[in-house]
């Protein structure tokens, strides 16, 4: 699949499934056991859960079910399982519409899936016909199976990704990796994730088997965490195991914060590109002109960034360009949020105040991200009373409670900093990066699967 598509939900289809009355029972069957299509039955998709009546509503389930499907009538035995799968057929069933002798049932389904669908129901009698999209209505989200799966949690907690934007995973992924390593920069501390990762792949934990699916972000946060541990010269503290290669966060916490707030800019200005592609995914180059998380903010971030620097390196001119877009992105923002407020002095009013908000905001969020740097001085300076303690009482009989200050006093800092780094990332991906990217929610693509046994499965 080309790396394009990878970035996108799966794009869907709107289709009806059509049988004859006298066939309509093994088609929708076969349907059934396919696990391609969501049937619009008239009910609400979030409020149906994930099982009716016993039987999964989502594909990949794998309910017990010990009957055989008869290839004359389409229906199974009537053992307890097959008969839960008969009523489940005949209750989605009832929601199709008949004419003439001919039933039909809408749908989504993916586009890349309907030449198989055509070929389970086809021999069966039935038929596969292609439905105009319905206006208004945006099609159910399937996101395309990556290397970043393990990461895919980072999003659905916050949001659906709606079918026309962009999927953020990839980006999500990347920057909860640098900024837990940033935060969390140990290199004894990194190999120790990076072995539990290894535990929860090889299964070695069967009480942690359910998150088993999770140990390649592991990996990646251990990596990531004992990478700027080399960097900080940190090995389980401050022992001299390995050199510093860049900064020592104690020694050099102005750096430090820098960096944080360098690395916060850079994944700001990124989710104002993916904010901005979304926006006009969504709506069209008006709506990303004008949206507060579109082209509009991008260009008033874009003139921070100018100007802080044309100040700092004294560039007349480059603050000069800033302040210019300042005003250019100021105007586009005000027209977007007065246009969503309405017409009415009133709703100028609510334009002007959410326009100072905004602009109030942006700085805020650039200097959120110096709790990267709080955060990382935090985890060096637990790692050196640790250290410290076990040195002064490395002595003589001393020496074995100096080992065990060692031990649980590197358990107690890794538990704690690790959550505590865990949070504190997440807490900027939702609160200054996902705040950009999303304004709308999309609805998870839920395909109805009643997996039914052959008859040689049922042997």
């Amino acid at each position: 699949m080309p790396w394009r598509e990878q970035l996108v939900p799966l794009q869907m289809s709107r289709i009806a499934v059509v049988a004859t009355s006298s066939r309509w029972h093994p088609v929708l069957a076969a349907i059934a056991d396919s696990g391609l299509l969501e049937p619009d039955t008239g009910e609400d998709h979030a409020a149906r859960g994930p099982e009716v009546d016993g039987v999964s509503s989502h594909a990949g389930s794998e309910p017990a079910t010990d009957g055989d499907l008869s290839a004359e009538t389409g229906r199974v035995s009537q053992t307890p399982a097959s008969a839960r799968a008969d009523r489940e057929i005949d209750r989605v069933g009832s929601a199709a519409v008949e004419h003439d002798g001919i039933k039909a049932l809408a749908g989504w389904a993916p586009t890349s899936a309907l030449d198989d669908l055509a070929g389970k129901v086809e021999p069966l009698g039935g038929g596969i016909i292609e439905l105009p999209r319905p206006r208004g209505v945006d099609p159910p989200t399937l996101l395309v199976s990556g290397r970043t799966n393990s990461f895919r949690p980072l999003v659905e907690t916050y949001a659906t990704v709606p079918y026309r934007d962009i999927d953020p995973t990839p980006f999500a992924a990347a920057a909860y990796v640098l900024m837990f390593g940033m935060m969390f920069g140990d290199l004894g501390d990194g190999l120790l994730l990076a072995l539990g990762a290894v535990a929860l792949r090889l299964g070695w934990f069967r009480r942690l088997s359910m998150f088993e699916s999770a140990w390649s972000m592991v990996l990646a946060l251990g990596i990531s965490a004992g990478f700027f541990g080399l960097l900080y010269g940190e090995f389980f503290g401050p022992t001299g195991v390995v050199p510093v290669l860049w900064l020592s966060p104690l020694e050099e916490p102005t750096a430090l914060l820098a960096a944080a707030i360098g690395l916060g800019a850079v994944l700001l200005a990124v989710s104002y590109v993916l904010g901005a592609v979304n926006r006009w995914r969504e709506g069209g180059l008006s709506f990303a002109l004008y949206a507060p998380t579109g082209i509009a903010g991008a260009t008033l971030f874009l003139s921070l960034a100018l100007i802080s620097g044309g100040i700092y390196w004294r560039e007349s001119a480059v603050w000069a360009t800033g302040l210019a877009l300042a005003v250019l992105g100021l105007v586009l923002s005000f027209i977007g949020l007065k246009v969503s407020a309405g017409p009415g002095g009133a709703a100028v009013a609510q334009a002007s105040v959410e326009l100072f908000d905004l602009v109030v905001r942006l700085l805020s969020n650039v200097v959120s991200f110096a709790r990267i740097a709080a955060f990382g001085l935090t985890h060096a300076a637990l790692g050196l009373v640790v250290w410290n303690a076990t040195v002064a009482l490395w002595s003589g009989a001393l020496a074995i409670l100096s080992v065990l200050v060692f031990v649980v006093g590197r358990t107690l800092s890794f538990a704690l900093e690790a959550l505590v780094a865990g949070v504190q990332a997440l807490r900027l991906e939702y609160y200054e990066l996902f705040s950009r990217i999303f304004v709308t929610e999309g609805r998870p693509f839920e395909p109805w699967h009643v997996p039914l046994a052959t008859p040689e499965e049922d042997q």
